[in-house]
């Protein structure tokens, strides 16, 4: 019987698997990537330079139906919605808006409803990130006569949806795979989001927080590229400067700090209120008894009538932002677009329109820190704190605990304002409102519609355990190697005799110590095998390899695409120094598992403690001895 043990002495490859590689048409990774990856980031800033076009048409078009419904004018330029001088009949233009959108959800596509987000995040998760090439006219249209009505929602959420709808035709009309189609999604997403905003990285860790759900290299290259060219179009299309300015402000003393941070806190808690509000609104409108498609024109019926009263809630409502950040907004306003912005906002979302979150949210956080920091002012005059950045700061904190979109909100924040001296209370803000939001709510205001159709969000961004542990450390020792000169006979009878050395597969090597594939233990004892054959004739085809520097990760790919459960493992100079099985594969991922939960401490300080007393004592005895 020839074999040898491998763990003694590897098995030379002669050269090397690489040509077998080859034929089984597994290439290697990284040149192909590369040059996808080149590719992938010039479609995404095509599609980006696009989505900066459109964006600045469909403010243009937003601009329009505002001027042609409350004043009666033909004109692009911005006039806002609150001065209009149509009396009674302001409440009846939300109504037609919401009955011009219900129509075009009825015979155009039911996906134009609701803000955006979350419906290009179950595309991602469920659908290969397919979204219907309709959504790239239908969705910026009605966003366009839903707001330009007088719906309270920011031009930001339909080009979200516009820009990832673009990214994600384009992707499915050329030759991609779903994942470099997800990328375009995103691309175009925040590019549009970069184009409106001219927040570029702000829009990047959007699109890791609630698009991509990874960080790599392939993914962040084309989506900061986008978020570039969208920039630029901002710059070149809308206005230089920052988007929302405001007073400079001086960096905080640690008990403002400290004070910004118990801001957060609180509007945290107002960002789980909202959700859960706007959730239950939406919930009440699907138990009304008549048809959905009659509910923006009730929806719509809300907000004319807030409208009415408080004309300062209708429309994109931008310059509400900077009223409130240069802190001296006069408290009527605060009351008026913390309380009655939230209900005309959250009762049209809830119906179903088309609109957004992003600029309702920062405008009712906004409010809502202004008026938590002149209560403290009040009651506190001593407070170091001042009123524009407690602002700022309950701003971006009611996004981070609405959306739990961390570093988006603060990166959101700084880009919009030009404010540097407010990162560090837009961190303790934003952190305790993120921390106030994870405790006491399950889903997000972006997540929540998609958990309920079953659909779970990635919440980690945690490496993988098989990309931690590598292919050499889980190789059990003492396996063999059997020679293709042996028959199927002295194999069995090896096999038989010496079952505590065998597993269930065998490493097989040509005469000159060449490796020629594995055979299978249950093959080996097939019934219909010529026991004469050698056994050469039961090799498995297509052998593929790893190396013992490979992760499992690598090992598990390897498996899944050649849909083998074994695998050779090759270690230095080429050499085969055994086999993995996905067994040991799922073994090791127990065990990672088991050492990531499995609590023990390292440094007993009751121990340590007893010896020092010990020691003590001793010391103390030998002085005393001494004396005497």
């Amino acid at each position: 019987m020839k074999h040898s043990p491998l763990a003694q002495a590897g098995i030379p490859i002669a050269p090397s698997l690489e040509p077998t590689l080859a034929d089984d048409g597994v290439r290697p990774r990284l040149a192909p990537d590369k040059q996808r990856l080149v590719r992938i980031s010039a479609l995404a800033v095509l599609v980006a330079v696009t989505i900066s076009l459109v964006a600045r048409l469909l403010v243009y078009l937003i601009n329009l139906v505002t001027n042609l419904v409350f004043h009666g004018e033909f004109a692009l330029e911005y006039h806002s919605p609150a001065d209009n001088h149509l009396g009674l009949w302001v409440i009846i233009m939300p109504v037609l808006g919401g009955l011009v959108v219900s129509f075009m959800a009825l015979y155009g596509s039911k996906a134009i409803r609701g803000h955006g987000i979350p419906e290009a995040m179950e595309q991602i998760l469920t659908n290969q990130s397919r979204i219907k090439p309709s959504i790239m006219y239908l969705k910026p249209l009605s966003a366009a006569i839903s707001i330009g009505t007088g719906g309270p929602f920011g031009a930001e959420g339909p080009i979200i949806a516009t820009g990832g709808a673009l990214g994600s035709t384009l992707g499915q009309l050329i030759n991609i795979t779903h994942h470099e189609r997800k990328v375009l999604l995103a691309a175009g997403a925040t590019a549009g989001m970069s184009a409106i905003f001219g927040t570029p990285i702000a829009a990047v860790f959007l699109a890791i927080e609630l698009l991509l759900f990874e960080f790599s290299p392939r993914s962040l290259l084309p989506v900061a590229l986008a978020c570039i060219t969208g920039a630029a179009g901002h710059h070149l299309l809308f206005e230089q400067g920052a988007t929302f300015p405001m007073p400079a402000l001086l960096a905080p003393s640690n008990g403002a700090l400290a004070t910004y941070s118990a801001i957060g806190l609180l509007v945290g808690l107002a960002s789980v209120g909202v959700t859960k509000l706007v959730y239950f609104i939406e919930d009440s409108f699907e138990e009304l008894p008549f048809h959905w498609g009659w509910w923006p024109a009730l929806g719509g019926l809300a907000v004319g009538v807030i409208g009415y009263f408080a004309p300062r809630t209708l429309g994109v409502g931008y310059e509400n932002i900077t009223t409130v950040l240069s802190g001296t907004a006069p408290l009527s306003l605060l009351l008026t677009l913390c309380f009655l912005k939230f209900a005309s906002w959250a009762i049209s979302l809830g119906s179903g329109t088309s609109g957004g979150t992003l600029a309702p949210l920062l405008t009712i956080g906004g409010a809502t820190g202004a008026l938590l920091g002149v209560a403290i002012k009040h009651f506190f005059p001593a407070s170091d704190i001042v009123i524009p950045l407690a602002a700022l700061v309950g701003m971006a904190a009611m996004f981070a605990g609405a959306s739990r979109a961390l570093l988006t909100s603060i990166v959101f924040a700084v880009e919009a304002t030009g404010q540097a001296q407010a990162l560090l209370p837009l961190l303790g803000a934003c952190t305790g409102a993120y921390l106030v939001s994870f405790l006491l709510m399950g889903n997000t205001i972006m997540t929540e519609k998609i958990a309920r159709r079953g659909v779970k969000t990635p919440v980690d961004y945690e490496p993988d355990l098989l990309d931690k542990v590598n292919v050499g450390r889980v190789l059990r020792n003492g396996m063999v190697a059997i020679s293709t000169d042996n028959s199927i006979r002295e194999v069995r009878e090896w096999v038989e005799r010496d079952t505590d050395r065998t597993g269930p597969h065998l490493v097989v090597v040509n005469p000159d110590g060449a490796f020629a594939g594995i055979v299978s233990t249950v093959a080996l004892a097939g019934w219909h095998a010529d026991e004469a054959a050698p056994i050469s004739t039961l090799l498995q085809p297509r052998t593929v390899a790893v190396q013992a520097t490979d992760t499992l990760r690598t090992a598990v790919e390897r498996m899944a695409r050649e849909n083998v459960d074994v695998l050779p493992v090759l270690g230095s100079e080429a050499q085969v120094s055994g086999i993995i099985s996905y067994r040991d594969i799922l073994m090791a991922y127990k065990n990672r598992l088991e050492d990531d939960t499995k609590a023990a401490p390292h440094i007993l300080l009751k121990r340590k403690s007893l010896r020092v007393l010990l020691r003590g004592q001793a010391l103390f005895q030998k002085q005393k001895t001494e004396l005497e």
